[in-house]
């Protein structure tokens, strides 16, 4: 896999996530809030689009969506 690849690959195991909870980026950033962590919907949005984003952003939607397990088998 390509740089590109896997940057694609981020972005669409987070936004998989939000989609199948129903929840858009300015519901994210309140959930985001809501555990401490300041990002506006448009910074959000521009780290998903482009799928370069840092672990901790990862760890810090996961946690806030209450997402227990993730699923890598498919990488």
């Amino acid at each position: 896999m390509t740089q590109d690849d896997w940057y694609k690959k981020a972005k669409s195991i987070i936004k998989a996530e939000l989609a199948k909870q129903d929840i858009g980026y300015d519901k994210l950033s309140d959930m985001l809030k809501e555990i401490g962590v300041n990002e506006n919907k448009m910074n959000i949005a521009n780290k998903l689009n482009r799928g370069k984003f840092n672990f901790v952003l990862a760890l810090q939607i996961f946690k806030a969506l209450g997402l227990k397990k993730l699923n890598l088998e498919d990488l």
